[in-house]
């Protein structure tokens, strides 16, 4: 939180006799010309850090900065003031014999949160803070309402949401968890960059959706009269352009999702998609580490780190278990010596496991997972080769036909990467996309939809590929060390204020 806002002429007002004041200054500004919201443009030469990084050079020299007033604090015939700007803080001495008494009265009425131009020289104070002797003062913008400060903060976690503006101005460590967020994406895209990746931009809307199993949102073109849906993954497109000779591919990107809320889910977010030609899974995972690793350094300055207090390390390899494995790791069932689906229930049914729609081996060994595996996976973890009849876009495992080349990363409990060798074999491909829309048939809206042309693009021939998509949202959170997805989103989806 900032430090302590004074403002000695508000102190011992309500908040609506407040706004009421702060209006009729506004209107005394604009009936004498002088309407600060005229202001069009402010020549600055300087920013307060680089004032405070650079004072030995800049000692003496006169300066403009601009920026928001965050404290205002009256010594007699002087005013010790703090203004914010795009790098940080800096102190203003403003004194009634550098600006003139008019200048100096008509500042002496502005605002905690007013925008305001000064230009001065650079100096040191007694007690050694690195300030500015302001020469000349202008308001370039009025705040017409308080600061939270004044009341408590801005400590309502809902409301920092909602106003994320007011957050950004009060709290500066948000403002470095937003850049925080700027420098992974970056360090992403440098990493693919340098691999030879091509990144593109596909359609988010579509007549079709496909790529995971989710509930989609629903809108209507009104010059086609046709339904659509906002894209739900980036995956099919992408594979199309593989077939169509772009052998490596990403998009960073929105996806949208018709679903719940919680601290790990919002209805959009963004996510990393790549694809390699002529290669598998296990490609993909040492790739996945490469992201990881390459985002930690970039934004930690190490693969060791702590999230939410558990330390976490991110240095490959990384752990790798199938799913088989894992459930007979953490609940002792043996799924690969459970032979039928009745042994699979009953298996599932003695650890108290929620029984799937679809009562088959591969379902109950996924929901046996889910339910009580996943929670427990803090250290990074691949979880390799899932049922079939989760996975309708992967390769199976040549071993073993029931499971597929599939793996998803879990870090601190939760799935942060999902990826394949990918299913190339358009006869397979549309067997799946059928069982999907039969499922959808019955009910099930989260099953994917029948995609004729994307079987044609793999009839024309997809080279064997590996493909991953990554959740930027959740890796920011664990980078920055957030609790909340919400608190990685400049602006998460909130119920309207009734």
């Amino acid at each position: 939180m900032s430090e302590e806002i004074r403002v000695p002429e508000e102190e011992t007002l309500s908040l609506s006799e407040m706004l009421q004041v702060r209006r009729d200054k506004l209107s005394k500004l604009q009936e004498a010309g002088r309407d600060p919201f005229q202001v069009t443009k402010y020549v600055r030469t300087a920013y307060s850090e680089e004032i405070k990084a650079n004072f030995e050079a800049m000692e003496g020299k006169e300066v403009s900065l601009a920026g928001r007033m965050m404290s205002k604090r009256v010594m007699g015939k002087a005013f010790f003031v703090d203004i914010q700007d795009d790098q940080g803080r800096i102190q203003l001495y403003i004194k009634v014999d550098d600006l003139g008494e008019e200048l100096f009265d008509e500042f002496r009425h502005w605002d905690i949160g007013d925008i305001i131009g000064v230009s001065g020289t650079v100096f040191r104070t007694k007690r050694g803070e690195i300030s500015v002797k302001v020469q000349d003062v202008k308001l370039l913008s009025k705040s017409l309402l308080p600061l939270p400060e004044k009341f408590h903060g801005l400590t309502n976690q809902e409301m920092r949401y909602r106003q994320r503006y007011v957050d950004l101005i009060m709290n500066p460590d948000v403002r470095r968890t937003f850049e925080g967020r700027t420098k992974i994406i970056k360090a992403i895209r440098r990493y693919l960059d340098e691999r030879g990746y091509l990144e593109v931009e596909t359609p988010i809307l579509g007549t079709l959706f496909g790529g995971a199993n989710a509930r989609p949102f629903v809108t209507h073109h009104n010059t086609l009269d046709l339904e659509m849906y906002l894209r739900i993954a980036t995956e099919l497109p992408l594979k199309r352009l593989v077939v169509g000779g772009i052998e490596r591919v990403y998009e960073i990107g929105r996806l949208f999702r018709n679903e719940g809320m919680s601290p790990r889910h919002n209805p959009e977010f963004t996510t990393v998609e790549f694809y390699e030609a002529y290669a598998d899974y296990n490609d993909i995972m040492e790739r996945t580490e490469g992201i990881f690793a390459t985002a930690a350094e970039e934004i930690c300055g190490t693969t060791e780190i702590s999230y939410q207090g558990v330390p976490v390390s991110l240095t490959a390899p990384f752990a790798r278990l199938t799913m088989a494995e894992a459930v007979k790791q953490y609940t002792g069932l043996d799924f690969m010596a459970i032979t039928g689906d009745e042994e699979a229930v009953a298996a599932a049914k003695s650890i108290g496991v929620e029984l799937p729609d679809e009562l088959t081996w591969g379902n109950i060994l996924f929901e046996c997972f889910d339910q009580r595996v996943e929670s427990k996976l803090i250290q990074p973890t691949f979880i390799l080769d899932h049922p079939v009849e989760v996975s309708p876009l992967a390769k199976r495992c040549p071993s073993d036909p029931r499971l597929t080349e599939r793996f998803e990363l879990f870090i601190t409990g939760r799935e942060m990467a999902n990826a394949f060798s990918e299913l190339n074999d358009p006869i397979d491909q549309k067997e799946r996309f059928q069982r999907q829309a039969d499922m959808r048939e019955s009910g099930n809206e989260e099953a994917t939809m029948m995609d004729e042309d994307y079987v044609t693009a793999l009839e024309y021939g997809l080279p064997p590929t590996g493909g991953c998509g990554i959740g930027i949202d959740r890796m920011v959170m664990l980078l920055t060390d957030s609790a909340s997805i919400r608190d990685v989103i400049l602006f998460p989806t909130m119920k309207p204020i009734e």
